[in-house]
């Protein structure tokens, strides 16, 4: 059984990274085990691999902004391109939904609405019914959230599955393998209050209640649900 494949495009916040990378969290929310597992630290300089030797791919999140295009990222979304146009499955997480997006032609930077952050209600869209990993889910379910920029303009052939009040592109899929999600189902609600914590001051500064969102953080099951999903449909790939 092949592996999957985890692009790691940044690090968590320096008090959260005792609990491990953006990747190990992806792996423990998926249900996978660290054999099926690789990594590549592609904003370190990492190379990417063949696409071909990897069940699925996942896109982390990152500190990083794609609006900014880096070395590293547009590396990165080339290869991406071709995995999509080639069929490998593809999740993109925050970081990694945004680069899917700038990747196949949609229009990513700072959402004009502003900083999203904690537990969000997450409106699912009437075709996310009929997608394979949204189907069956309630038409609201809350996710966790922390980003500045966003999916300003999805890929003109997208279908967007998801949205919230201060974002129209939470969720999208792109052709029958690719995914992105601008919220984290990797994240726990410690997870959550964690990033809340760490981004006090900045909260403040936009008149944003910390308390406030640090009380309103619950968990999320529907949205890990969505992970796991895409784990069982990539291992039926062929």
């Amino acid at each position: 059984m092949k592996p999957f494949l985890i692009l790691e495009t940044g690090l968590p916040i320096d008090t959260l990274r005792r609990h491990g990378s953006f990747g190990h969290w992806i792996r423990v929310a998926a249900g996978l085990h660290g054999r099926e597992v690789r990594e590549c630290r592609v904003a370190s300089g990492e190379a990417l691999p063949e696409a071909a030797d990897y069940a699925g791919v996942f896109i982390t999140g990152s500190g990083a902004m794609v609006s900014d295009r880096e070395a590293w990222s547009e590396r990165s979304a080339d290869w991406l391109r071709d995995a999509a146009e080639a069929g490998k499955p593809l999740f993109g997480i925050c970081y990694g939904h945004q680069l899917l997006a700038h990747a196949l032609g949609g229009e990513v930077h700072y959402n004009p609405r502003g900083r999203e952050m904690g537990t969000v209600p997450l409106d699912l869209a009437a075709n996310a019914a009929d997608d394979p990993l949204f189907a069956g889910l309630p038409r609201r379910i809350p996710a966790q959230t922390t980003h500045l920029q966003t999916v300003l303009k999805p890929p003109s052939s997208a279908q967007v599955l998801a949205s919230s009040a201060k974002d129209d592109c939470q969720a999208f899929r792109w052709g029958e393998q690719v995914w992105g999600v601008q919220f984290h189902p990797e994240f726990s609600a410690n997870m959550m209050r964690g990033y809340i914590h760490a981004r006090r001051d900045a909260l403040e500064r936009e008149g944003i209640a910390h308390h406030e969102l640090l009380q309103s953080v619950k968990p999320s099951p529907q949205a890990r649900r969505v992970l796991k999903r895409f784990v069982h449909r990539a291992r039926r790939h062929r």
